[in-house]
């Protein structure tokens, strides 16, 4: 015949396994959205790295026309500026409007 101690303690022990298992389960479902919310910041950051300038374009120190046509994808930068006058006088600060060939 088995003591009411032993069958208290395999009681005890039974519930503390049942919550271990509780809480392992949470604790890989969390870890599952963890990782599904990393990855999908890593693809909103990707997105943004090759996502083309804005129509509003200041240009940076070192920049000419040709690298910032590159860059945000339109070649007419110049016949959509009419205020720059000539292509080799940009400078830093020089607001432009910037069309991305693919919306043409």
């Amino acid at each position: 015949m088995v003591s009411a101690s032993t069958t208290a303690m395999a009681e005890k022990i039974s519930w503390y396994c049942a919550l271990f298992l509780a809480l392992m389960l949470v604790l890989s479902c969390c870890q599952s959205s963890e990782s599904e919310f990393n990855s999908r910041m890593l693809q909103v950051q990707r997105s943004r790295l090759h996502k083309p300038c804005d129509e509003i374009y200041v240009v940076h120190e070192g920049e000419t026309l040709q690298t910032i046509s590159e860059k945000c994808e339109d070649p007419y930068i110049v016949e959509e500026n009419p205020h720059i006058h000539d292509p080799d006088d940009v400078f830093p600060g020089l607001v432009i409007k910037i069309t991305p060939y693919k919306q043409r």
